[in-house]
């Protein structure tokens, strides 16, 4: 399949996503003043992203340009216009961790999954992000998947925190 006929496929992918869920989050905001930000968290929190469709849905219902709508999502990291895996692996790259090998364990997470920052792996079951700091700088070098920490780690502890969580499921 050229690039060309993959992004078609991508679009007509996204044109067939249910929006009942979207819908239910718009009418719960509809009539509350300042309800651009809810709605778009209410939908993330319902599809683990911000489906196209939905962001034309969205303006359509609220009554704002979908210009507004991107410059929101582009504007706040906490929003994602890609579908991300299940488990979010967050590699702190703040000095105290870099210094200690940060590097080194974002090397792992990509030999190890074959992603690196904001890549997500073809099922969807891992997303990487190498972030400025967890703020466990006395445990350095850390990574967080989703809300687990784990500190003081090397080559071989991160690729028992990929064994752990590759078993799961």
């Amino acid at each position: 399949m050229t690039e060309s006929a993959e992004q078609v496929q991508e679009e007509v992918e996204e044109q067939e996503i249910d929006l009942a869920a979207a819908n239910k989050v718009i009418d719960k905001y509809l009539d509350m003043t300042g309800n651009l930000m809810p709605v778009l968290q209410g939908i993330q929190e319902e599809y683990g992203y911000i489906p196209e469709a939905t962001v034309h849905l969205t303006a359509e219902r609220l009554n704002v340009y979908t210009s507004q709508i991107y410059g929101v999502l582009t504007f706040y990291a906490q929003f994602h216009m890609k579908p991300r895996g299940k488990y979010i692996i967050r590699v702190c790259m703040g000095t105290a961790c870099h210094v200690k090998g940060a590097g080194r364990l974002g090397e792992t997470l990509e030999g190890r999954l074959g992603i690196g920052h904001a890549e997500t792996t073809e099922d969807l079951k891992f997303t990487a992000e190498y972030v400025a700091c967890i703020g466990a700088c006395g445990m350095a070098p850390v990574i967080m998947v989703n809300d687990a920490t784990y500190g003081s780690l090397n080559v071989k502890k991160m690729d028992a925190v990929i064994d752990k969580y590759q078993a799961m499921d």
